[in-house]
Parts: structure tokens; C-alpha cells; sequence
């Protein structure tokens, strides 16, 4: 592990010295890619300095011992090095997490999808409700989100909700979202006060970069349609809102949010790309279906991963056993002490994995 880590803080260095030359100072491009990679390894190079420091400190206070003849200050020195041994320990399992391989895609934006599933009018208002979970949590961590197509329901419900979620590190948060999330509560509409099951499906896909999906414009067939919902005197009298089918795929997307005709095709693109190359992972990713079932929840969107039950304020996640009394808490935002369990327990798994590889 210690040839690996000397080998990440050199390359961090001459990244360093990459970007402070002239040549990539004055390149834009190459300069945001360079900063791009040192921003990935800086958390590892800082925790590296910090474990080398603990590992100074320690033969220091070791020496200490080998060389006092006073009781009492051999004791102290002798619940340093204690001490130093336990920092030790929790600084080499944070390296060796670090040092597990960056998902390419953490860094990327989301295009996020919310459709109601069973349960009707029940199903409708929790997808609308989630969907302002996840609008809450972005807000929370500082990114941004656009509504780009929505079909709504009755009694404020909505029947099937896109968003494009902007922000770094927006898809390493949510790429565990994906999946049937199940509700318990009484509907506002039941006389009887019985508990009803219903479900929504959530898609979280990364959004393509523009050199990734190449998309011809014979490919495409664009239809313009008028905007409809709430909006002004612009809305059922101009053709803003564009509909577009991917005529290979058969994959169709829309956007309506916007005034113009021409941002809409826009954001329309951007939604378009990022369901291509989610199509193109899975088919790379066929051969390896055996591990992605070891990881954290497969992502497949039959796969109930989460429940809500309002009555006992409990939301549980199935993937990994967790069990929150926080409900309330965390339909207003406070997604991160769900998502943060399942990133610890995944990191875990592949750090066995990987571990079991190199024995």
C-alpha cells in the first residue's frame, strides 16, 4: 500500500508542476482538467501526509520509552504511543479507501426521473413528494435543480416528473436512489383510516459529456407542441416545448419548461445523451452482472430498495438492513443520513473485494 501511496503523491506533484506551466496556465481546457485530477487526489495526498506524520510521532514516543528510566514518564509515553497506534490504524483504513478506484461518474451531473407506480392517486402525491425531497436535499448541498418535464396529477400529485440536478459530486450522492421506493400511510382520501401500499420508481442516470454520445440529427425526429401548466399569457399560444424521438433507440424526451423553443431543444439534448449513455453502460456492463449484484442494490428499477411508513415515522432502507425514525426529517431534505450508510457499506464491499483480489 505505501509503494501505491508513494507513487499517487508523485503523480500529484508533477500535476502540480503541469499546472503552474505556462503552457497549461494559458489552455483553459487543459488547465480544468489538470485541476480536475489534483482536486481527486488531494484528499489522499492530505491523509498520506497525515498517517506519515502519526508514523514520527509514534517512533518518536517509542524511542522515549527505550531510553526513560522514570516510571511515571514511561507510563505517559507508554499510553502515547497507545494512542498513536489506535490514529494509525484509522488513518490506514481511510487510505485504503481512498485508494479504491474513482467511479468516472461521481463528478457528474443527474438527470433524474420520478414516475408513480401502484396505487393511483396515493402513488401520484408521494412521487410529488419525493420529487421536493430530492429538489430539498440539492438546495441543501448547494446545487442546482431544474424541473425540464412534468405530467400532473390530481390533488397536486404528479404522475411522472424529469429534473436535471447540477452540481459536483450531484450523481456520487444519488446513484443509489435508483429503484422502487415504497409507501405505508393512510391516504388523505380513505374514510376508514386503513394503511395503504403504494410505489413510485426513481431513475438516477448521469448526464453524458458532449464528446461521449454522438447523436446525428438524422437520427432525430424533433416535434413542437405548446407549453402546458402554470406559466402566463405565453402558455397554449406558442409553440415552445419540444418533443424529441431518437428514432435508433426509440427513446423519447421533452421539454417544456422553458420560453424558448430553442432552450428547451437544449435541455430536451441534454436529458436525450444522458439516457443514451446510460443505454451504452449497460450494454458494456452486461458481461460484469454478477458483481454489480454484489454491490449495494443492483440499481434495477423493479427492485423495491426503500420504505416509508408514516405511521411508525420509519424509513427503511432494504439493500442494507438500515432502519431511520426519521421520516419527516428526511422527506424535508435530510437525505444524507440514509445516503451516507449506504456509501460507507459500499466502500466497505469493495474494499473486501479488492482486498480479497490482492491475497
Amino acid at each position: 500500500m505505501l509503494t501505491r501511496l508513494d507513487e499517487v503523491v508523485a503523480r500529484w506533484q508533477s500535476l502540480r508542476d503541469e499546472q503552474a506551466s505556462p503552457e497549461v496556465f494559458s489552455d483553459p481546457k487543459k488547465l480544468r482538467d489538470v485541476s480536475r485530477r489534483l482536486a481527486e487526489l488531494d484528499p489522499l495526498v492530505e491523509a498520506y501526509k497525515a498517517y506519515r506524520k502519526l508514523q514520527e510521532e509514534e517512533a518518536g514516543a517509542r524511542q522515549v520509552i527505550e531510553g526513560e528510566s522514570d516510571p511515571e514518564m514511561r507510563a505517559m509515553a507508554e499510553e502515547e504511543v497507545r494512542q498513536l497506534t489506535e490514529a494509525l490504524a484509522a488513518k490506514e483504513e481511510q487510505l485504503k479507501l481512498l485508494l479504491l478506484p474513482v467511479d468516472p461518474n461521481d463528478r457528474r451531473n443527474v438527470v433524474l426521473e420520478v414516475r408513480a407506480g401502484t396505487g393511483g392517486e396515493e402513488a401520484a402525491l408521494f412521487a410529488s413528494e419525493v420529487l421536493r425531497m430530492y429538489t430539498r436535499y440539492a438546495e441543501i448541498r448547494g446545487w442546482k435543480v431544474t424541473i425540464t418535464d412534468i405530467s400532473e396529477a390530481g390533488m397536486g400529485g404528479v404522475k411522472e416528473a424529469v429534473a436535471l440536478i447540477e452540481g459536483d459530486g450531484a450523481f456520487s450522492r444519488l446513484k443509489y436512489e435508483s429503484g422502487v421506493h415504497r409507501v405505508q400511510r393512510v391516504p388523505a382520501t380513505e374514510a376508514s383510516g386503513r394503511i395503504h401500499t403504494s410505489a413510485i420508481t426513481v431513475a438516477v442516470l448521469a448526464e453524458a459529456e458532449e464528446v461521449e454520445i454522438d447523436v446525428q440529427e438524422k437520427d432525430l425526429r424533433v416535434d413542437r407542441f405548446c407549453s402546458s401548466g402554470p406559466g402566463g399569457q405565453s402558455v397554449n399560444t406558442t409553440y415552445s416545448a419540444i418533443r424529441i424521438t431518437h428514432l435508433p433507440s426509440g427513446i423519447v424526451v421533452q421539454c417544456q419548461d422553458e420560453r424558448s423553443q430553442q432552450q428547451n431543444r437544449l435541455k430536451a439534448m441534454r436529458i436525450l445523451k444522458a439516457r443514451l449513455y446510460e443505454a451504452a453502460q449497460q450494454e458494456q456492463q452486461a458481461t460484469l452482472a454478477a458483481e454489480r449484484r454484489s454491490m449495494v442494490g443492483s440499481g434495477d428499477r423493479s427492485e423495491k430498495i426503500r420504505t416509508y411508513n408514516f405511521p411508525q415515522s420509519r424509513v427503511t432502507d432494504h439493500r442494507i438492513g438500515l432502519t431511520v425514525h426519521r421520516l419527516q426529517e428526511i422527506m424535508d431534505g435530510a437525505l444524507d443520513m440514509v445516503v451516507d450508510p449506504l456509501i460507507t457499506h459500499h466502500q466497505a464491499e469493495r474494499l473486501q473485494r479488492e482486498l480479497g483480489a490482492a491475497s
